[in-house]
């Protein structure tokens, strides 16, 4: 493909920004329809079909080359928005199955599941987007762009990722008609070593590879 083809194919820089505003506008305010629990049977859909559409737009601005703010430091973007509201409503619509079990970095060895919360990930990832939003709405255009690639490398698009899996691992099983194991024993809460994990991860995984193999139990 020539350059040229390349160049009439992207968008400009101002469509652009258009383009990531209005899909970050929309995500900020479908999820915030959804957390209250107007139609919880389709809570967990909705939300799936939100974080995809989000992630789109992540991964639009991860694939964009660095993007470079117009001030050496951030200018004040105004206090943050209170989003424990949002938490505790999606906690109650989600609950018991808003804690999943999550890797944070799968380039990073002997690192085991840990407890996560959708509720918890997807407040996390609403802060870092209307943190983005107040300088998009101030008429910092590149400023605020510059916030969401930066905040999707170094947050919010793992996160997202990490509460797509979940959401899309809870509908395969509704879908599938497979049952999810007791979630009771899945708490954010524990406390329990690193070590621990590792170790019970490591067995978990050893029992599944030997069983297929033919291997027998793993001592």
């Amino acid at each position: 493909m020539s350059d040229a083809t390349l160049h009439a194919i992207e968008p400009s820089p101002d469509d652009f920004a258009v383009q990531i505003a209005d899909q970050i506008e929309s995500f900020l305010v479908a999820v915030t329809e959804v957390a209250k629990g107007d139609e919880p049977g389709s809570t967990v859909p909705f939300l799936l079909l939100e974080v995809s559409q989000l992630l789109l737009a992540g991964g639009r601005l991860g694939a964009h080359e660095d993007i470079v703010p117009d001030e050496r430091y951030e200018p004040d973007s105004g206090p943050e928005a209170d989003v424990d509201d949002l938490r505790e409503n999606l906690a109650r619509l989600l609950d018991p199955i808003d804690v999943y079990s999550e890797v944070f970095d799968p380039y990073e060895p002997r690192k085991a599941p840990v407890p996560a919360r959708i509720s918890d990930d997807l407040a996390n990832v609403i802060t870092d987007l209307r943190h983005g939003m107040a300088h998009y709405r101030a008429g910092r255009i590149t400023e605020a762009l510059w916030w969401w690639q930066f905040s999707y490398f170094s947050n919010w698009g793992s996160t997202a990722s990490a509460t797509l899996r979940a959401l899309h691992s809870l509908l395969a099983h509704i879908r599938l008609n497979q049952p999810l194991e007791e979630l009771d024993g899945l708490d954010t809460d524990m406390d329990v070593s690193d070590d621990a994990l590792e170790i019970e991860a490591g067995r978990v995984m050893a029992e599944e590879i030997a069983g297929p193999l033919g291997l027998g139990p793993v001592s």
